[in-house]
């Protein structure tokens, strides 16, 4: 009776054994598996901090050369300007002119409308300046271009071709009205009265006429009114070249 009993405290040790190899505790990870998921957690931060970085940093470079791009474009149109500018008086120079009669002939040939050329040459410019320094001959042109250009429109335009000669572009006048305004000019010009070294100087005019209309064109046009005012001076030549009187 004693043998069963041996061999149920053998299975009872035995069960024992086996319980306890069952429940041992499963080895501790290791520091660095341990670091692993933090350290990946960290990787993918950093990548998604780096590309929000460079598209910052993209963003700032498209914002910088945009700006320069403006400043370009704006210091373009400034030189284009200058380029098309007297720097003297402050007008259109003869490009700048020239461009401004071909747009308008370019409309009036779209539209039928229809203008007149001027090309109005100072009198006695050269004998000023020889007298009393070129200073003296800008003071001059700068009288003359402020006297014409508050006899014209604003849509109408004044220009400086070179030297002495000057061009204006006027809108809408038949040839009996461009010719008076012509005459009107000459004779604003001729009243205009300088003081140089205590000498009373007066300088005057002479303008040619050209029609403008759908059939026009630029060349053709400032040939016209150059040899229109040509044949005008040619009809003031009575007039004293230049007239000194002591103040």
């Amino acid at each position: 009776m004693k043998k069963p009993k041996r061999a149920t405290a053998a299975k009872a040790k035995k069960g024992r054994k086996t319980s306890g190899s069952r429940t041992k505790t499963a080895p501790k990870r290791s520091a660095a598996a341990r670091r692993a998921p933090a350290a990946r957690a960290a990787k993918e931060t950093g990548k998604e901090t780096g590309k929000e970085t460079a598209k910052e940093t993209s963003k700032a470079t498209i914002r910088g050369l945009r700006t320069k791009l403006s400043q370009a474009l704006r210091r373009v149109a400034e030189l284009e300007a200058a380029a098309d500018t007297d720097f003297l008086l402050d007008i259109p120079n003869r490009r700048g002119f020239e461009r401004e009669l071909q747009r308008a002939i370019a409309y009036m040939k779209r539209y039928r409308a229809s203008g007149a050329l001027i090309v109005l040459d100072v009198d006695r410019l050269k004998p000023i300046n020889d007298s009393f320094g070129h200073g003296a001959g800008d003071e001059v042109l700068k009288a003359i271009a402020a006297t014409l250009t508050r006899q014209i429109r604003a849509s109408d335009v004044v220009g400086r071709l070179g030297g002495d000669e000057f061009a204006l572009l006027l809108w809408n006048l038949s040839e009996t009205d461009a010719k008076a305004k012509a005459a009107i000019f000459e004779q604003a010009i001729d009243d205009l009265s300088f003081s140089f070294r205590g000498q009373h100087v007066t300088a005057g005019a002479s303008a040619g006429v050209a029609l403008l209309g759908a059939q026009s064109d630029a060349v053709r046009a400032l040939e016209e009114a150059d040899a229109a005012m040509y044949v005008r001076k040619a009809q003031r030549r009575h007039e004293p070249r230049i007239r000194l009187a002591s103040s």
